[in-house]
């Protein structure tokens, strides 16, 4: 059976010959080691250090090279693509603090962490307001933004499920989310027109993922935290779930899934998410609450489960550990179809190589239909 296929029917809660795998992202060091090179693909730090210094072109070739090539030597079965920056694109160098923290153009403070290797965090906001929110009337995508998109399709289109991202506008947060949910209470205009002009945005470049070729689009702005959403279900019924069924409807117009990544204990919204018309959930976080064997009993006929091994676990525990939380998920989710197996998150730095292989192996070795739950 084709990798695609296999997604295909999972998604459709229909049995593959075996559990599909994949991750939405793959940083650095695991792909280095699997390749024997180095590479570009979110290697955050150098990546970033390399667009800066006006290696765009560099950066592209080596992510759509080292994308495909980590494809086909993991035998995973979907595979994410995003948006690249633009031909001839050299951000501004900003302005350094020190050596990993720095003020960008519009005097926002960024701050990268040398020990964890994440993506750099905004440690101080720009205020916006209102009158600087614009709704587009259009949205203009340059083509060559789509280089990756193209290259992937091009290559594994016919065989592999091409998973879109950086397409939602569901939870925009201009100013930063500590005072984006303050604004929910206080300036529900503000809101409400930040999260029209991004949800226009989002679709667009949605559309646009589409039409190079993508099967799904999985969107991706986290909602919650361990303890539950970041805003109160009130608040998400009345700001975030009429944009998130505004996605769902527009990529299942244009005859694609709609996949949901958040964080978290996503429990006190998940009546809402199923009824914005999600076709599955990616980013189940076990340690949140979020128990595979109860989601396939409360929710598993109506959306497919992309999940759950847990990302600490992976950093930190033993490969025996790591297989028998495989294990775990599938007999808990497998049965009937319905189960992508992928990490909570992403192989983020730290990840151990010997576990992230433990955890593909079982796979293919527990993953295997028919499935006895």
């Amino acid at each position: 059976m084709l990798p695609k296929e296999r997604v295909i029917r999972a998604l459709n809660h229909q049995e593959p010959d075996r559990v599909p795998t994949g991750e939405i992202g793959i940083d650095y060091p695991i792909t280095e080691r699997v390749l024997g090179r180095e590479t570009f693909y979110r290697a955050k730090w150098k990546e970033m250090i390399a667009l800066w210094d006006g290696r765009r072109d560099e950066v592209v070739e080596s992510t759509k090279r080292d994308l495909v090539d980590l494809v086909r030597k993991l035998e995973l079965d979907f595979v994410p693509v995003f948006f690249v920056p633009p031909k001839g694109h050299r951000p501004q160098k900003p302005k350094f603090l020190d050596t990993y923290t720095w003020e960008d153009e519009v005097g926002r403070i960024w701050k990268f962490s040398p020990e964890s290797e994440g993506w750099p965090l905004c440690i101080q906001e720009v205020d916006v307001s209102l009158e600087e929110i614009k709704v587009p009337s259009t949205v203009e995508i340059d083509e060559s933004e789509l280089e990756l998109v193209r290259y992937v399709v091009n290559e594994l289109g016919d065989t592999h499920f091409i998973l879109g991202r950086d397409a939602d506008g569901t939870f925009p947060c201009p100013g930063g989310i500590t005072s984006f949910l303050l604004k929910m209470i206080a300036e529900p205009e503000f809101v409400s027109k930040a999260i029209q002009a991004s949800t226009k945005t989002a679709i667009a470049r949605g559309n646009a993922l589409i039409e190079a070729g993508c099967d799904g689009i999985l969107m991706g702005a986290d909602y919650c935290e361990n303890r539950g959403p970041m805003m109160s279900p009130h608040h998400f019924r009345e700001y975030i779930f009429p944009s998130l069924k505004e996605h769902c409807t527009a990529f299942h117009k244009a005859g694609v899934w709609a996949i949901k990544h958040t964080d978290g204990n996503t429990w006190p919204i998940m009546d809402m998410m199923l009824e914005a018309d999600i076709d599955g959930l990616h980013g189940i976080q076990t340690t949140a609450g979020m128990d595979m064997r109860e989601l396939k009993e409360k929710v598993g006929d109506r959306i497919a489960l992309w999940g759950a091994i847990d990302c600490d676990l992976l950093i930190r525990g033993t490969e025996e550990a790591v297989a028998r939380e495989v294990e775990y998920d599938i007999t808990s989710a497998g049965p009937g179809g319905g189960l992508i197996v992928t990490s909570g998150n992403t192989i983020m730095v730290g990840v151990r190589y010997e576990n992230y292989m433990a955890m593909l192996k079982t796979v293919r070795d527990k993953g295997r239909y028919p499935i006895c739950a």
